[in-house]
């Protein structure tokens, strides 16, 4: 399995448009190029977005299997993860046959929405990834989202080092923003099970950079970029995805000097 990077920029996400910001890629020129300056800013790995004609969430095998090829072919030492995130318009059955024809080797899941199909579909799908060798990256919003993995997995699964799991911090809602003291509660339910995953942080808002800090001082990785947050760590509006890659990247060299 590719493991996570230390950072992975998520340039777009499901619902923020140009009006947001104009530097927000939405077709699969954008995103290309996106991936190629935030590849150069530092970003090791792109977690991908795509989007229909109008700007809405997308889930496509053949859409995907077009931005990955592109991907590997333009920037091919950077990883490259797909998102299965539902937004209220798919069903599990739909995202599990998109993480598994996509072309991708790594792809994110929703444990909670993942879950809708049954638990017995879910561990197979869980399993048909392994065999695959598509690293499955769990994200989990709060602790009953833990609790919940915790019975979904079966226990060599969730002991295993290469797990990748994603701790959201902050939610998409606009009083939603994110502080880093929301990471202790999910390092500690680490330290309870004993488990050493492979692990990451989003955050949303202005405190984005503050709380991914704190995600590498405790042993985590980074997810970064225009998805949750438009700032710089310094508050004001970025440019650009490879800006926010930037400033993480200096951030995170002054906090190990």
């Amino acid at each position: 399995m590719r493991s996570l990077p230390r950072i992975m920029v998520a340039p777009n996400g499901a619902r923020l448009q140009k009006s947001d910001h104009p530097a927000l890629p939405i077709t699969e020129a954008e995103m290309v190029a996106c991936a190629k300056a935030c590849f150069a800013a530092g970003a090791g790995g792109l977690h991908a977005h795509l989007r229909d004609p109008n700007g809405g969430h997308l889930l496509d095998a053949a859409a995907y299997q077009r931005l990955v090829a592109r991907l590997k072919e333009t920037v091919p030492q950077m990883a490259v993860q797909i998102t299965t995130e539902a937004v209220g318009q798919y069903g599990p059955d739909v995202q599990m046959e998109i993480a598994l024809i996509s072309g991708a080797d790594m792809v994110s899941v929703s444990i909670r929405e993942i879950l809708r199909a049954g638990q017995p579909a879910a561990a197979a799908f869980f399993r048909t990834c392994q065999q695959a060798g598509i690293a499955v990256q769990h994200i989990l919003y709060d602790l009953e989202d833990c609790r919940v993995l915790v019975e979904a997995l079966d226990p060599a699964s969730l002991a295993a080092p290469d797990l990748q799991l994603l701790f959201v911090l902050g939610r998409y809602t606009a009083g939603g923003a994110s502080s880093p003291a929301e990471l202790d509660p999910f390092v500690d339910w680490m330290k309870a099970h004993r488990l050493t995953p492979d692990w990451a942080v989003c955050a949303f808002g202005a405190a984005e950079t503050d709380c991914l800090c704190r995600a590498v001082a405790r042993g985590g990785k980074c997810r970064v970029g225009f998805e949750n947050a438009l700032v710089l760590s310094d508050g004001r509006i970025a440019r650009d995805n490879a800006e926010k890659v930037s400033d993480l990247a200096a951030r995170l060299a002054e906090s190990a000097a």
